[in-house]
């Protein structure tokens, strides 16, 4: 089984994601920590690159203000994710630790993250399970509804030990390519002979149907010689980012509106015209609004402004 899954890795896995063809364990970390909550190719298109453009070490991770980390990290969301990042790096200029227990105490560092790091880093011998590898442990061995210590010994069973990197690397990516969530594509699975749960895959994957919260936002929009007022955001979520200030609506000033969703928020924003902006405003220029700490949410408010309003 092991060999047959290695065979079909080499054939048909993400080869070409870049953290996949490095030895340097900064790299490796990074995407990880920026994969949790994000799609592939938005990682590895977009934030990727830039970021490790703009801090290449861990050192020069290190060194850099937090303002400067939530800008690079900006419109990623989860910014608690790049404020961990930051800290982990001060902590650990030089290199990341190489025990599993050493890692579960850095910021920001849970289970899943630490045996990533291990295995696909430090090429340590452990099973490591995200959502894909869960999914295909669970169907594999016909798993319902399992404790994370299940998951993990049943894993484990499985676990090729003279190959941890590239048979982890294998069920991540026959979790994502092959055994979905919804209709798996079984016939194309090398694993179909051993899987228990082959005859009811979606009996597996079942889960709660999530419930989405509507909220109204009011965002003031204040100009003034072609800058726009900003102020740092008060909440924890967006903690040392820059956000448009809060206002009661005036029907009169309103300007547009559009909708954004968030977690479990259905949100819908509206902005209006605000002639006097906030004592604490930072007044920053269109051309400069690249390198602010911003959320997706105010940057698309922004976008959303009347061609001629900046």
């Amino acid at each position: 089984m092991q060999k047959r899954l290695l065979q079909w890795y080499e054939k048909n896995g993400r080869h070409e994601l870049p953290w996949r063809n490095i030895t340097d364990i900064y790299p490796v970390y990074l995407s990880e920590i920026m994969l949790q909550q994000t799609q592939v190719n938005r990682v590895r298109d977009e934030y990727y690159p830039q970021f490790l453009a703009k801090f290449p070490t861990l050192k020069s991770l290190a060194d850099a203000q937090e303002s400067e980390v939530l800008a690079a990290w900006s419109g990623l969301g989860y910014y608690s994710r790049a404020r961990n990042l930051h800290k982990t790096a001060k902590l650990c200029k030089n290199e990341l630790p190489k025990s599993y227990e050493e890692l579960l105490k850095l910021p920001g560092i849970g289970s899943y993250t630490a045996s990533a790091i291990c295995v696909f880093g430090y090429h340590q011998n452990l099973p490591v399970l995200d959502t894909n590898i869960k999914r295909v442990i669970k169907r594999l061995f016909a798993l319902i509804d399992p404790s994370e210590k299940e998951l993990t010994r049943q894993a484990a069973k499985v676990l090729n030990n003279k190959e941890p990197r590239a048979h982890n690397l294998a069920l991540m990516d026959l979790g994502s390519l092959v055994c979905l969530p919804k209709n798996p594509k079984c016939q194309e699975c090398p694993l179909v002979s051993e899987c228990q749960g082959r005859e009811e895959p979606e009996l597996y994957t079942q889960t709660q149907k999530r419930r989405y919260k509507a909220m109204d936002l009011f965002y003031g929009v204040c100009i003034s010689d072609g800058k726009i007022a900003l102020i740092e955001s008060d909440g924890n979520m967006y903690k040392g980012m820059l956000t448009l200030p809060k206002i009661d609506p005036i029907e009169d000033a309103y300007i547009t509106s559009f909708k954004h969703a968030y977690t479990k928020y259905r949100l819908t924003v509206k902005l209006y015209r605000c002639e006097e902006a906030p004592q604490e405003a930072v007044w920053i220029a269109p051309y400069a609004l690249h390198n602010a700490p911003l959320s997706s949410l105010i940057k698309k408010a922004i976008a959303n402004l009347p061609s001629n309003y900046l």
